[in-house]
């Protein structure tokens, strides 16, 4: 999710959804989580095994985001279709952004996503995701919360990695900020954003963002995903692609497992504690 450019035809410049605050945008500040690790290539702590999870996620319907889509780049008229996101217009999608080798962020979002699926799937969950392959175009970003919201979902994520300065680490849960059709589930995506941001913090080694939001954690109005959900949700830049010791994280399989078993325990905890 890099700062935003319009994509004008096939090869063009690689774009996100837009990191870069709002105005209107402020960071959210969390109680310290004591046994973060941030710099181990292996963390100290394991999530729960997928049967230990199966009384917070048994007939729980959980929506996944993976954020853009691998055929984006190859149709610029439709992802630059302009729609409007609860506040303001945005383009229908971007390409996303991708690491200095090449690895694209749709390709990360796509295989976290598909890792947490399995996991969730195998606590007894029900799965709903925005796109079935990662070699489409879209679905648009209101389409997608649409697909959530119509799923009856009882909690979401947005799964996206950060185009972020060469020099800036870590990751960002972003929540959303009332608006209307959101207002019922703000106090409970914080709640989650609050899990999600532990989670990350103790079962893997990246730390949180030194470059963006506070503390790991941003409130952004400027996200049709955040703006037009109506289950709590948040959206988690799990790290920085620009950044070499990140992307090394980030094109790793066994990292990216373990983002996937870390989003799962954030659910756990939060389905466990009751909405």
């Amino acid at each position: 999710m890099a700062r935003l450019l319009i994509v004008t035809g096939v090869g063009a410049a690689v774009a996100g959804c837009g990191t870069g605050p709002a105005p209107s945008t402020a960071p959210r500040t969390a109680s310290p989580v004591p046994n973060a690790t941030t710099g181990a290539h292996q963390p100290a702590s394991q999530p729960a095994e997928p049967g230990s999870a199966a009384t917070a996620l048994a007939g729980q319907t959980i929506g996944i985001d993976p954020g853009h889509n691998g055929g984006n780049v190859t149709d610029p008229a439709f992802i630059n279709r302009i729609i409007w996101n609860g506040r303001d217009n945005e383009t229908c999608d971007t390409t996303g952004t991708q690491t200095g080798g090449g690895y694209t962020e749709a390709s990360f979002n796509w295989n976290v996503a598909r890792y947490l699926q399995a996991d969730l799937r195998s606590a007894g969950a029900r799965v709903v995701m925005t796109r079935h392959s990662n070699n489409g175009a879209g679905p648009c970003v209101t389409s997608r919360a649409r697909i959530l919201n119509r799923a009856g979902a009882t909690v979401a994520l947005d799964i996206h990695a950060d185009g972020g300065p060469p020099w800036g680490r870590g990751f960002t849960v972003l929540e959303p900020v009332a608006d209307g059709p959101n207002n019922g589930i703000i106090t409970a995506s914080e709640r989650l954003g609050n899990d999600v941001r532990s989670a990350l913090l103790k079962y893997t080694s990246m730390p949180e963002s030194n470059y963006y939001g506070h503390d790991g954690l941003i409130s952004r109005d400027d996200l049709a995903g955040l703006n037009l959900a109506t289950e709590p949700k948040v959206l988690v830049e799990c790290g920085n692609m620009r950044n070499p010791a990140d992307a090394r994280l980030l094109t790793a399989s066994w990292f990216q497992r373990r983002l996937a078993r870390a989003l799962q325990a954030a659910l756990v905890t939060f389905l466990g504690a009751g909405q």
